[in-house]
């Protein structure tokens, strides 16, 4: 079974139930907690009552500066809503840690940003150096990945259209709420992988839901693809992409052959025009809220409830 593990401002924490037990410790970052994982496992294995999790303010489990790489397009549902007819070539993009961000904390608008987008994400923790060059398999992945986040992608995606710039439009302060828990897995754990189900929701209304069945590169092939020229090292970060149900989608294809006729400057104030209709995107006043687990509870990423804001 998956341990789950939170952190705080006084440190990191064995989850139990509603309960949760400090790791006695000198860990400050992720990458430090997972080169101790004995204190983990007496700390879960600890016959101490501990303190109500209700009672801990989570900080992102993912501590910084760190790698933060992403997946793009990785679920054939979120393909379908792109305008992907064919196959789908693998695409990495980075992400500033700068933007990694509690669980709970709000998500703050730039004020330039008008159309911002959610990603509900599984995040991948590495446990141990991957070089370039390293070939992943499946009975590989216990050895390089350490354990599991809950995380959203969020984007400003005018800035993302009209720059074609996904490290900028993807790093904003707030714009990587990750957390709350750190699952560490073990071996046997990872078999159990394709029945994870992401779930998010806007003010209650659920937007996003899929398994990990409906993904196109899963993470032994995708860390073989990204050691083809990334080095990733023990607490770095892999975003491995979300389903379906963004409110961004790509126009009907009968639209999207007329727009492709106008000069981009016109094309893409049109595009805005009637993007500008879609209710979906992100608001200030919006609650996220977000979910990832399996069906029988064996690996729990926990909640992230995020509200959104503008900036002032």
């Amino acid at each position: 079974m998956s341990t789950n593990v939170l952190r705080t401002t006084d440190g990191w924490w064995v989850v139990r139930d509603e309960r949760a037990v400090r790791v006695e410790t000198k860990a400050v970052t992720t990458a430090e907690l997972l080169a101790d994982r004995d204190a983990v496992r007496e700390a879960a294995a600890s016959d101490e009552s501990g303190t109500p999790v209700a009672d801990l303010v989570a900080l992102p489990p993912v501590t910084t500066p760190c790698r933060v790489v992403a997946q793009m397009v990785n679920y054939r549902s979120h393909a379908r809503d792109s305008g992907f007819s064919g196959e789908v070539p693998p695409t990495f993009f980075r992400k500033a840690s700068g933007s990694v961000s509690g669980p709970h904390d709000t998500i703050v608008r730039p004020s330039h940003v008008n159309f911002l987008d959610y990603e509900v994400e599984l995040g991948l923790v590495m446990g141990a150096p991957l070089p370039v060059g390293a070939v992943v398999e499946e009975r590989d992945l216990p050895r390089y990945v350490a354990g599991l986040v809950l995380t959203n992608d969020v984007s400003a995606r005018d800035v993302q259209l009209t720059k074609t710039q996904f490290y900028e439009s993807k790093s904003y302060p707030t714009f990587t709420p990750t957390g709350p828990y750190l699952a560490l897995l073990e071996p046997e754990d990872f078999a159990h992988l394709l029945n994870l189900r992401l779930r998010l929701s806007v003010n209650g209304v659920p937007r996003q839901d899929r398994t990990l069945a409906d993904m196109i590169v899963r993470p032994a092939q995708a860390l073989t693809l990204l050691a083809r020229f990334q080095t990733l090292d023990p607490g770095d970060l892999l975003l491995t992409g979300t389903p379906g149900g963004t409110a961004l989608k790509a126009p009907p294809k009968p639209v999207a052959k007329i727009s492709a006729l106008l000069p981009p400057a016109v094309r893409w104030k049109a595009f805005f025009k009637g993007q500008a209709k879609n209710p979906l995107y992100l608001h200030a006043g919006d609650v996220v809220t977000a979910t990832i687990g399996t069906p029988d509870g064996r690996i729990d990423l926990g909640e992230q409830r995020n509200a959104v804001a503008d900036a002032r």
